[in-house]
Parts: C-alpha cells; sequence; structure tokens
C-alpha cells in the first residue's frame, strides 16, 4: 500500500526541554494538545490523549532522546489503521525548531479525511504549542465562549422531583447576569439537553458542543423548565480576562487582598447566627449553612492537591463530575462542635492555599502553561464562594422564618 505523510515545522521561543516535556508529560499534553492525557515516556510505554468530542488517540512511544526526538505510534478512534509520529527538536539562535512528522497514512478515499483532519489539526495543535509555552496562554481556552453558569447533580430522581421528563442532562445551579446563558433566559433548576443540535447528557457533553463555536455565535439551546421544552437563541459571550499575576508573590498578595474581601462578608453575614440556625436544613435534600461551610473547607483543600499536582506535573483527571458527595460533606460537618469553629477552620484552610502559592518553586513558575493556568484560576472572579453566600443567605431565611 502506497503511503504519505504529513510535515510540520515551527519556530518556538522555548528550550528544548520545554518541547520535549510537552510531548512526553500528561499536565504539559493537557495544556496544548488534549483534554485527557496519560503517558508513560519509555519505550514501548503507554500514549494516550482525548478530546471532549470523543475523539481519541492511542499507541506507544518506540524512540526518545531527551530534549531532541520523541516518536509514538498512533491510532485514532475509528481511523482505518496505525500510523506513527515522529518530532524532532533542534536548537537555534535562542529559540527551537519544532519538526513534527506523521507518516504512514495510506491514499483513497478511506484515508481522505483523516489526513484532512490530521492536517488541520498539527497545524492548530503546534500554533497552540507556542502560544502555551511562550506565554501560557492556551488558545482554545482564550478562544473558547462562555455560558457562565454553575451546575448542580442531576439523575433519574432528581428529574422526577422537578417533573422533568428526561433522566440526563446538565441543570443550572446559578447563572451570571448579563453573560450568554442569563440573558438568554436561562435559570436555576433549567436543565439543557442540546446545544447547537449537539445532545447533551452531562457537562462533559455541553463542554464538548460549545468548543465547536467561538465567542459571539449564536446557538440554539434545548431545555426543560419543569415538564415544558423550551428553546432559545443564545450569543455565546467572550471571556473576560482578569489581570494575571506573574509571580509567586504577586499571586499570593492577590489571593490575599481577595481573601479579604471574601471574610469581610462572611463577617457580615455570621453575626448573630446561633448553631442552631447555622445547622437547619431547608428542606431535606438542601444543605445547611453548615454543610455549605463544610463544602467551602474541602473545595480549599482539593485546590491545594490541585496545585501539587501542577507542580508535580502528575495531574489526576476523571470520567466527568461525579457531584458531590453528601456523606463527606456530612461527615466534615458533624466534626466541628460549634459554627465559630468551622469558621476558623475555613479561615486557616484559606490561610493554607495563600502561604502555598506563596511557596511555588521558581522552576514551577517558569513552566508558563501550568503556571498561567493557575494564576487565572487565582485572579478570575470568585464566583464560586458567591454562589455559596446566596446559598447560605436562603438557608438562614428558611431557618428563621420557622
Amino acid at each position: 500500500m502506497t503511503t504519505q505523510s504529513l510535515n510540520f515545522s515551527r519556530t518556538i521561543d522555548a528550550s528544548p526541554a520545554e518541547v520535549y516535556r510537552a510531548f512526553t508529560n500528561s499536565t504539559s499534553l493537557r495544556e496544548w494538545f488534549s483534554d485527557v492525557a496519560t503517558v508513560d515516556p519509555k519505550p514501548r510505554g503507554r500514549f494516550y490523549a482525548a478530546w471532549n468530542s470523543g475523539f481519541y488517540a492511542c499507541g506507544e512511544y518506540t524512540e526518545l532522546t531527551p530534549n531532541e526526538k520523541a516518536v509514538f505510534t498512533w491510532q485514532g478512534r475509528h481511523e482505518p489503521g496505525q500510523t506513527s509520529v515522529e518530532v524532532t527538536i533542534r536548537a537555534q539562535d535562542g529559540t527551537c525548531i519544532v519538526e513534527l512528522v506523521h507518516a504512514g497514512l495510506g491514499s483513497g478515499a478511506e484515508w481522505s479525511q483523516m489526513v484532512a483532519e490530521a492536517t488541520k489539526g498539527w497545524q492548530g495543535a503546534l500554533k497552540n504549542l507556542a502560544s502555551v509555552l511562550e506565554t501560557g496562554q492556551d488558545l482554545r481556552f482564550m478562544r473558547r465562549p462562555m455560558l457562565v453558569i454553575g451546575v448542580s447533580d442531576f439523575n433519574a430522581e432528581i428529574a422526577s422531583q422537578f417533573n422533568i421528563p428526561v433522566p440526563e442532562g446538565v441543570r443550572l445551579d446559578t447563572t451570571l447576569e448579563s453573560m450568554g446563558a442569563h440573558a438568554a433566559g436561562l435559570r436555576k433548576h433549567d436543565v439543557i439537553i442540546s446545544l447547537a443540535g449537539h445532545p447533551v447528557s452531562d457537562f462533559a457533553s455541553l463542554d464538548a458542543a460549545v468548543q465547536n463555536y467561538h465567542a459571539d455565535d449564536t446557538v440554539e439551546v434545548v431545555f426543560y423548565r419543569g415538564p415544558e421544552k423550551k428553546s432559545v437563541d443564545m450569543v455565546l459571550s467572550r471571556r473576560p480576562l482578569p489581570d494575571i499575576p506573574t509571580t509567586a508573590q504577586a499571586l499570593a498578595d492577590f489571593q490575599r487582598k481577595r481573601d479579604a474581601d471574601i471574610q469581610s462578608d462572611l463577617d457580615e453575614f455570621f453575626t448573630g447566627v446561633s448553631d442552631a440556625e447555622a445547622s437547619y436544613k431547608p428542606d431535606p435534600d438542601d444543605w445547611s449553612i453548615k454543610e455549605v461551610l463544610a463544602h467551602l473547607i474541602q473545595g480549599e483543600h482539593y485546590w491545594q492537591f490541585w496545585m501539587v499536582e501542577l507542580m508535580g506535573g502528575c495531574e489526576a483527571h476523571h470520567d466527568g463530575w461525579g457531584g458531590n458527595n453528601p456523606t463527606q460533606v456530612a461527615a466534615t460537618a458533624s466534626i466541628y462542635p460549634t459554627l465559630q469553629d468551622m469558621l476558623v477552620a475555613f479561615q486557616r484552610a484559606r490561610d493554607e492555599t495563600i502561604a502555598l502559592l506563596a511557596r511555588l518553586p521558581e522552576n514551577f513558575v517558569a513552566q508558563k502553561g501550568s503556571f498561567w493556568r493557575l494564576a487565572f484560576s487565582v485572579a478570575d472572579d470568585p464566583f464560586h464562594h458567591r454562589v455559596h453566600m446566596d446559598q447560605m443567605k436562603a438557608a438562614l431565611a428558611a431557618a428563621r422564618s420557622q
């Protein structure tokens, strides 16, 4: 069979070690290439990359020369045969020349779609690799539209509770005013089942559907509001970007200032709140104020674990979001004798986060892709805390109405 090769070349303002790591480290691959990656960079070690669209490719490394070359086999989902990818890295005048050859592609109709998609895919991926290594910015993220929604659990039992006739979809917890979903009229407890004709069964499928479009595109959203099926046209919002701190100390200082604002809101809210009021559950399926605090304490620790994973270049990933675990929330809430004990624990958890940010090692800060992701997550608007502040206000109002 006659085979063909696709050849690409890109000059990148980065070191050979940074480029080599981008093809041999799972976290690095996710920052410029795929949504999921797991690799074992040794001869015959695994190479696996997957995208939220449902496409994946797997293979094994066949040749590795640190900071110079990486070769791996490639078998994509529904592709007609196995091919290979060879990446050669060459230093030149303080930059790198990256040459990529995707070889072993067949000819004829059964290969034509793969050849077209691989050509487009590698061109975009190498452009993004340069952006991530040079500036830290993932172009897939920077150019993506925003829905700006908070999501909540959804399953057959919850569907029955809200009289929704489907067991799968994305249930909205909140929407941010003036942004895409809210401006289109979507509200809390609406369940999205389709976006621009793409079925939506969970958050991963919603995320995959959004990736097909750009900011300012208009798409149709189909959703249920209770038993009623509705559709609206939604303009996808542009992502507002905050100023991103560029050093570990600047990042810690930014978070410390943000935390002072959060603490001010907490002090105002909790003045006069009793332990009995904080323990009150508005509904068996709703959280009490103490359970919301337990969730926030857990969230700080999860965030710290993620930072440690980023620093180690070994970032855990999961298949979708498993939802909040009520057993864990209840367990955390149960170990604190008083509301004041919980508030002190939450403050200490936030202090620990700030201390960790201030101690980020220099070699991690130099990894622009990982550091930019972390810095953006700090500098972005604290939407999560605002949502839960509203939740605690609702629980307190319910407690005081009894």
